[in-house]
């Protein structure tokens, strides 16, 4: 993020944050660049980009102008200082493990995960050889015990998914960080319009921008923020960010980049191996969305708190969870975090049980029943059945 950009605020940023008029037709809207690739002017010069000597154009599976744009805008917004957009939240997650941690590698995560997550730290990692273990997020000493001479960051979700307990981001960024690891944070339950980790200590912040930051359940994305604040170098945890890499003309991260050598590891290494690009439609749709995320999470907020005080005085209602109820053993972690609005979901259990959610979500009109989170809908699910029946 430049010293100018830090000057304007976040509704300014959600809209003007990246993106200049266009130099060359002067077009004042993001155009897409629908392209491949991309013309060198000469030998040189393209030997220059793939030697990384010089930043430019190579391939749209790497870079691409239209997902730069997105790339700058969400950096400002989360205040990191560069960000890499995939094809979903879920590959952006799964990038930053990667290149973080390698088979015989650990990594300590709270256990309040979105489905997904929980599915690939549990099963699909450890088949490539990185192991998790998971320990409450309010477990400060089981975090802390659980990190070894293996273990390459703490992960955890700032709502957890559907549970929403709020979690203390200060007090795992000093675990992380008197162990020398990163903090991964996944925002995107709250998105950077309620909340900003990297203010409260993470090191790399995560969004499926297909939720709220995409906002109109369109469009598939996700989007890998870097603070720039993690000393890779200094950390003694990361040779393979220090030593050269031999994919890649022998580079050293560190030594050629600084406090860019994780977001540009993961793209030139990550992003390139695993071709979890972004197209650059899909960039353009989720610009959109982000133009009005301030306005959006302000109302959802506002709607979710009104809809959580209904339910809490229902007869017919076991339990309720929203973090923005006074009654919620969250509200002061929340009033902390997420002081402007604690965000659009709510959970709650019916009287009578598994059955009774069921036979609940088979009578609903209105709201769409179905697996997502961000759309301007309303939507409704069961996730004992669903997302978190494993």
């Amino acid at each position: 993020m430049s010293e100018e950009t830090k000057t304007y605020q976040f509704n300014t940023l959600a809209i003007h944050g990246g993106q200049t008029a266009d130099p060359t037709t002067k077009s004042r809207a993001v155009p897409i660049y629908q392209t491949t690739s991309y013309q060198f002017d000469n030998a040189d010069h393209a030997a220059n980009l793939f030697a990384l000597k010089e930043f430019g154009n190579i391939y749209t599976r790497l870079m691409n102008p239209t997902t730069d744009v997105l790339e700058q805008r969400i950096a400002a917004l989360e205040g990191g200082i560069a960000a890499l957009a995939t094809a979903s939240g879920q590959a952006a997650e799964t990038l930053t493990i990667l290149t973080l941690a390698k088979a015989g590698d650990h990594i300590v995560s709270t256990t309040s995960l979105y489905g997904g997550t929980y599915n690939l730290f549990h099963y699909t990692l450890p088949r490539l050889g990185v192991d998790f273990t998971f320990v409450d997020g309010a477990d400060y000493e089981g975090l802390r015990n659980a990190i070894t001479e293996k273990t390459k960051a703490i992960y955890t979700e700032t709502l957890g998914n559907p549970k929403l307990d709020v979690i203390d981001i200060e007090q795992l960024a000093k675990i992380a960080h008197e162990n020398n690891l990163p903090l991964i944070v996944d925002n995107t339950s709250a998105s950077p319009a309620l909340v900003r980790p990297i203010e409260y200590g993470a090191d790399i912040v995560l969004n499926s921008a297909t939720k709220f930051i995409g906002g109109h359940g369109t469009t598939i994305g996700g989007v890998i923020v870097d603070s720039g604040n993690f000393d890779w170098k200094a950390s003694g945890r990361f040779e393979d960010f220090t030593a050269p890499d031999p994919s890649y003309h022998g580079v050293s991260y560190t030594e050629s980049f600084g406090n860019l050598a994780f977001i540009l590891k993961a793209r030139v290494q990550g992003l390139r191996d695993t071709g979890a690009a972004l197209s650059p439609f899909s960039s353009f749709l989720l610009l959109q969305g982000a133009e009005t995320l301030h306005l959006r999470m302000e109302r959802h907020s506002e709607n979710a708190l009104t809809v959580a005080k209904y339910l809490e005085n229902h007869e017919s209602v076991e339990w309720v969870n929203y973090p923005g109820l006074e009654s919620s053993k969250y509200h002061e972690l929340a009033k902390k975090y997420f002081p402007t609005g604690q965000g659009a979901l709510v959970t709650f259990g019916i009287k009578g049980g598994f059955e009774a959610g069921k036979t609940f979500i088979n009578s609903v009109k209105l709201l769409s029943l179905l697996a997502n989170i961000g759309d301007a809908k309303s939507l409704v699910i069961h996730p004992a059945s669903t997302t978190h029946q494993q």
